[in-house]
């Protein structure tokens, strides 16, 4: 994969060839919190963005950070859903409901980011659990050197990595 740079974000693929876009300031929060030393721990939040009218493309134009009252370790993140939700619910307002809940997001401290047991019980409680428009969460895990974003379905519960356009 090519050196991570946020001038114009990222592009992931479904095998369908519709695509997922994290745009260059979502991508630039994440990218600032990823765990570069032992001493970072795991940051997270929500994904906020818009479904591309006509076909599946969506784009991630915003991400919550870690706030006040979150838990913040070495190898986990949990984050109060009452601040993160505010957020949601003021973004989705002011926009009239074009800004939506499109997913999560955490780091890890590992090069190329895989999900842990514990992240794949959490997206799958999420598809049962969270609401929000369409059929499928978007799930990324930024990584040391590398994004890697996952779509997990809401009816069967699969979670599927999306390809990186730049691979």
């Amino acid at each position: 994969m090519r050196e991570l740079s946020i001038d114009m974000g990222l592009v992931f693929r479904r095998p369908d060839g519709s695509g997922v876009k994290v745009g260059p300031e979502a991508l630039a929060q994440m990218l600032a919190l990823r765990q570069l030393r032992s001493s970072h721990t795991e940051a997270g939040g929500v994904l906020l963005g818009r479904y591309i009218l006509g076909c599946r493309d969506r784009v991630v134009d915003e991400v919550t950070v870690p706030m006040q009252g979150d838990r913040r370790m070495r190898l986990a993140f949990h984050r109060r859903s009452e601040r993160h939700q505010e957020v949601i619910d003021s973004r989705w307002a002011a926009s009239r409901g074009t800004c939506q809940y499109l997913g999560e997001w955490h780091t890890h401290p590992e090069f190329s980011p895989t999900p842990s047991s514990t992240d794949l019980s959490d997206w799958r409680r999420r598809l049962c659990t969270d609401q929000f428009d369409g059929d499928s969460l978007l799930f990324v895990i930024v990584g040391i050197r590398e994004v890697r974003v996952w779509e997990g379905f809401r009816c069967t519960q699969a979670i599927d990595l999306l390809q990186s356009a730049d691979t």
